[in-house]
């Protein structure tokens, strides 16, 4: 199927499930800055109501699961847009409760999809377009870079496994129901809201928290890993450019820019803008981990020509001032 989009931009009604999430409350500010009219499903389990404190008025939250039927349907009543962000996050996690990220995952997506197919027979019209969240870890041992889309997958654990999962099964509604849909494959998104502090935190928020702290910062394996790092803004302006447009495709599509830097290299960008050397140590590599992720971006930049992404030293440098305002304020990132 070839790019189709039905509006040339305008204002939405928008559900966001995962919206008090990091990517998610994100994605919600940016939508309520642009005037669309937003609700919110999320059940809090990894998500914060304090995330949304600064729009909590102007959206409507509901405080349940997307495998709660009845909630979900009450909420995708209306809405002309579903952005699915809500999941089980992190490969670790998932290596210790497959069943768990599996559930989240995967029969989550199916849904939030049957959800949208029966809104769409409800009104009789093309239903709610869904955009849906995947991961690079898609890609799995795959050795080529950059990753195109058209790689064959293969994932090395069960997080990458139900995120490839919930792509088969967007793509197949698709097709099955005529849903317009638009499957994006994230890459190590970092910023603001991103918390740390647990077992299963990301790279960027886990070195920037322990940093602060002047706690030794932990690589799993020797530093040299690369990934492309994309920062949050980044990635909401494409979705909410995606949710204005009404933008569907039958391909999934890589939401990150071509970028590729070390963790090594993550560590000496902090310690410049900390001005002190962040000390490191190593452990073991982690079960599921991938060597090196970089996104072929042509597919994306054929979708959203108008999007110019943070750059690494500008996201960092955010972040940062984010975790330093939480840290004077007394709160936990």
């Amino acid at each position: 199927m070839a790019l189709r989009t039905s509006r040339v931009g305008g204002l939405v009604r928008v559900l966001v499930t995962g919206g008090a999430g990091f990517i998610g409350a994100n994605l919600v500010h940016r939508l309520v800055d642009g005037g669309h009219d937003v609700a919110v499903i999320d059940d809090l389990s990894t998500g914060h109501r304090d995330n949304l404190d600064v729009v909590d008025r102007a959206i409507e939250l509901h405080e349940a699961s997307v495998l709660d039927q009845k909630a979900l349907e009450r909420a995708v009543a209306g809405a002309e847009a579903v952005v699915h962000l809500a999941a089980r996050p992190s490969v670790p996690r998932s290596i210790d409760d497959p069943r768990a990220t599996h559930r989240a995952n995967v029969d989550g997506t199916l849904a939030v999809l049957e959800a949208a197919r029966r809104a769409q027979s409800a009104t009789g019209g093309p239903g709610p377009h869904v955009i849906v969240a995947s991961s690079s870890s898609v890609y799995g041992a795959n050795p080529v870079l950059p990753k195109t889309e058209d790689l064959v997958p293969q994932p090395r654990s069960p997080y990458a496994a139900s995120k490839l999962a919930a792509e088969a099964y967007t793509l197949a509604y698709h097709h099955s129901y005529g849903l317009d849909v638009l499957v994006f494959r994230f890459f190590n998104v970092f910023g603001p809201l991103q918390p740390a502090g647990h077992a299963y935190a990301a790279v960027v928020p886990a070195f920037v928290d322990d940093a602060l702290a002047g706690r030794p910062v932990t690589l799993h394996g020797d530093g040299t890993q690369t990934r492309d790092f994309t920062y949050v803004d980044s990635v909401t302006a494409v979705l909410a450019d995606a949710v204005a447009r009404r933008v569907a495709d039958d391909r999934p599509v890589n939401l990150a820019f071509g970028t590729r830097t070390d963790l090594l290299g993550v560590l000496d960008r902090l310690e410049a803008l900390l001005g002190q050397p962040v000390e490191r140590v190593h452990g073991p590599s982690r079960p599921g981990d991938v060597a090196h992720s970089s996104a072929d971006a042509t597919r994306l930049r054929a979708l959203f020509p108008a999007v110019e992404p943070v750059d690494l030293d500008a996201g960092l440098a955010a972040t940062v001032a984010w975790f330093r305002a939480r840290r004077a304020g007394g709160a936990e990132a």
